[in-house]
């Protein structure tokens, strides 16, 4: 006989010549000569020293145990004491009933949406997170969530998260604020064959998030193509003259234009217009000659109509002067005083009386 004591906390199993007999809890006992005992921590894992179908044929035992089944598509997250702890994968295991309180949330990873009430901070801990697809879509945005190549719904802002598995999800965004589309650089021919460099811009918005991502391919490249094609088809219906004449014009034009078939691509198009027109070498240099040409022009008219209006003024004076020997006197005195601001000295000679001589040489004879 052999006395052994199983403190608390603690469990134990007797064998007898080597088979499974009973087992023993916290107290002391007393074995036979061919009785042994096992003892076991309740606070780990129980790894069994036989096959475990042998042991669970006793009932206390069976009672004593958590007995976890995990099938290969599964995983269960084990909670001990209200707090989480692991995550079992594929197998079995044992766990010891009674010194913990345990809880356990089996997951069926076959599928794709998390059904399961699971506390958000767990999906941080990597235990867990390696199991789980996460998926971001912002305020500003809304996407198509898409399973095994089929549309599954739209999806609003927000965190998704899918189990991790086979099957395929594909999650595309669209940006739902007003955009800016800018076409530059173009260059285009006029009716007359004039070659000119547009720079275009387009404001535009997403407002069916299905056709634009998935009745379009890149929505945003065919716009790109629709708006660049009505601009090369306005420009060749008018010479360059017409162009600059209509610039002003043609962002309402080409909105118009283009309006039934952006929303084919998903999108409205609310504004658009032309942020430069930039000739091209030879172009502005012709351009530029006919703007001198036309300045030189105007500066010709004005010169003569200035000239015009300055003989005219003088033949009013002539006439005025030619009726009235008093005005012609001021006007004769006018010019002698001229005159005499421009000369540095007179000189005088001969006995002559030198007021006389001054007279004659200051008098204008009509």
């Amino acid at each position: 006989m052999k006395r052994v004591r199983i403190n608390a906390g603690k469990v134990g199993l007797v064998f007898r010549k080597g088979d499974y007999n009973r087992v023993i809890t916290q107290g002391i006992y007393w074995l036979g000569f061919n009785e042994s005992a096992m003892q076991y921590d309740l606070s780990k894992p129980f790894a069994t020293p036989i096959a475990l179908e042998l042991l669970l044929k006793d009932k206390e035992l069976e009672d004593m145990l958590h007995v976890i089944e995990v099938k290969d598509s599964e995983i269960v997250l084990v909670y001990e004491n209200g707090n989480f702890k692991s995550v079992f994968t594929a197998g079995r295991y044992t766990l010891w009933k009674g010194l913990y309180e345990y809880e356990f949330t089996r997951i069926d990873l076959s599928k794709i949406y998390i059904t399961e009430k699971i506390n958000k901070s767990l999906f941080s801990n990597y235990a867990l997170n390696k199991y789980v697809r996460v998926f971001e879509v912002a305020a500003y945005e809304k996407a198509v969530l898409i399973v095994d190549d089929i549309y599954a719904k739209t999806l609003e802002s927000g965190t998704y998260r899918f189990w991790r598995n086979d099957t395929t999800i594909e999650i595309t965004k669209a940006d739902l604020r007003q955009l800016q589309l800018e076409i530059a650089g173009q260059e285009l021919l006029t009716k007359d064959k004039a070659a000119i460099r547009i720079n275009f811009y387009t404001q535009y918005k997403v407002v069916d998030i299905e056709k634009a991502l998935l009745d379009n391919k890149e929505y945003e490249k065919q716009l790109y193509i629709v708006m660049q094609l009505a601009l090369r088809a306005f420009v060749g219906n008018y010479s360059l003259d017409e162009l600059l004449e209509r610039k002003d014009s043609m962002a309402n034009i080409i909105l118009e234009t283009t309006k039934g078939q952006a929303i084919k691509l998903g999108v409205k198009v609310l504004n658009c217009g032309i942020r430069d027109i930039i000739l091209t070498g030879e172009m502005k240099e012709i351009m530029n000659q006919v703007l001198v040409a036309q300045k030189k022009a105007q500066a010709n008219i004005i010169t003569r109509r200035e000239e015009t209006a300055s003989t005219r003024s003088l033949l009013n004076t002539a006439k005025l002067m030619e009726d009235n020997e008093m005005l012609y006197k001021l006007k004769e005195m006018e010019y002698v005083e001229k005159i005499a601001d421009k000369i540095g000295e007179v000189s005088l000679s001969g006995n002559g009386n030198m007021i006389k001589q001054l007279k004659d040489i200051f008098s204008v004879n009509r």
